[in-house]
């Protein structure tokens, strides 16, 4: 319960819609108590959870995309000859690791920004530092990234069994800095992108009319979301591919970010509008994915906080 007297209906409208505006900054309302910070993490794992299972067969079709520089019917006609005994092959790790990196986004965002609030940091700045700390501890859960780049490469087929096969390979010919191939373009990618989201994804709540109904409420968080999902995917689509390109390697040097790129820029055509092959298929699937995040959170979050 707020603070706010009976008669102040504006009072409580505000704490209702979890947020204030300070300026042009929509701000949340601090939240008191770690009793109350926990369930930031379960919403953030379970909207997760909800995204990889409705939309793994289209991440994979993009990431052939992305490997091969191909169009997408030849890359539907790769997975097509594969099977459907290969098409969930690798779906366990990026299950594990965005079931529990959302989980470190939206919980480790809300840790820090709170503090920074209360100590009165403008609202703009904290939010930017809450994002890109958040990102940063998500990129230690890279290891499934790079297991699942592996798993998904046609060349790997035959050598590796599954998730724990691979990881057992990967630790004992190679060492925990293989796990770690690619951590540039992934630092890069999580810390901006998830400052650009927190932000936007407020600027927009706030300035939303209210919707009564749950229905109603499900359908604009799904548009919200999936509005800026597939705007900031679309926009560090090229960190992706790179990052792709140095874990598709399995020993051997470990590449700079800024040869990977001009190795991949060689290779097509020396066109950086050729780095965005798949990028239509990967705004329909950001749009899908992170609309069903946003709605699924907030779903998760209404539940939560209601009880």
């Amino acid at each position: 319960m707020s603070n706010c007297p009976p008669e102040d209906k504006m009072c409580e409208t505000l704490f209702d819609r979890s947020y204030l505006k300070q300026g042009t900054m929509a701000v949340p309302v601090p939240s008191h108590g770690l009793s109350v910070r926990w369930k930031e993490f379960v919403c953030g794992g379970g909207a997760a959870f909800c995204n990889i299972m409705i939309s793994y067969p289209l991440n994979k079709l993009i990431f052939r995309q992305m490997m091969h520089g191909v169009e997408t019917s030849l890359a539907l006609n790769q997975l097509q000859k594969e099977g459907l005994s290969y098409l969930y092959r690798g779906m366990l790790p990026p299950l594990m690791q965005r079931t529990v990196s959302m989980s470190l986004m939206f919980g480790i965002y809300d840790e820090c920004l709170q503090p920074l609030l209360s100590y009165k940091t403008n609202p703009f700045v904290a939010k930017s530092i809450a994002g890109i700390v958040a990102g940063c501890v998500e990129a230690t859960l890279m290891p499934f990234e790079r297991v699942q780049t592996l798993l998904i490469h046609p060349k790997f087929h035959k050598q590796f069994k599954n998730t724990a096969d691979a990881s057992l390979h990967i630790a004992k010919h190679y060492g925990i800095k293989e796990f770690y191939r690619g951590l540039v373009p992934i630092l890069l990618r999580n810390g901006p992108s998830n400052a650009c989201f927190f932000i936007i994804r407020d600027e927009i709540t706030v300035r939303l009319p209210r919707q009564d109904y749950i229905v109603y409420q499900g359908i604009q968080n799904f548009i919200a979301g999936a509005s800026i999902g597939a705007f900031l995917s679309t926009i560090f689509y090229p960190l992706n591919v790179i990052k792709i390109g140095m874990q598709c390697e399995l020993g051997g040097p470990h590449r700079s970010m800024a040869y990977e790129f001009r190795y991949i820029l060689a290779t097509r055509g020396s066109k950086f509008a050729n780095f965005y092959h798949g990028a239509l298929l990967n705004i329909s699937r950001a749009f899908l994915s992170w609309g069903i995040i946003n709605a699924s959170y907030e779903i998760f979050r209404k539940m939560l906080y209601t009880n």
